[in-house]
């Protein structure tokens, strides 16, 4: 079983990204994998995941949705402290 690691951010904290595609945005931390040591941010970092249709009936379907980010990429925002 992995340690789970102490992070510098909890859900809810606002933080600026600080390095890769989505440098100096900032957003709210929703999603925290304490083994992996990742953080899922709002409105940062969204993929896309092509679904099929398992029937003749459905319809094929494309969902958004937020990756994780690791947790080095990210620093806490201290403006929006106050």
């Amino acid at each position: 079983m992995p340690k789970s690691k102490k992070l510098h951010v909890k859900v809810g904290d606002v933080v600026t990204v600080i390095s890769g595609f989505h440098k100096n945005e900032t957003g709210e931390v929703i999603k925290i994998d304490r083994t992996t040591g990742k953080v899922v941010v709002k409105g940062i970092n969204f993929k896309f995941k092509h679904i099929k249709p398992r029937t003749s009936d459905e319809v094929g379907q494309i969902t958004q949705f937020e990756a994780p980010i690791h947790h080095s990429n990210v620093k806490l925002n201290l403006t929006e402290i106050s």
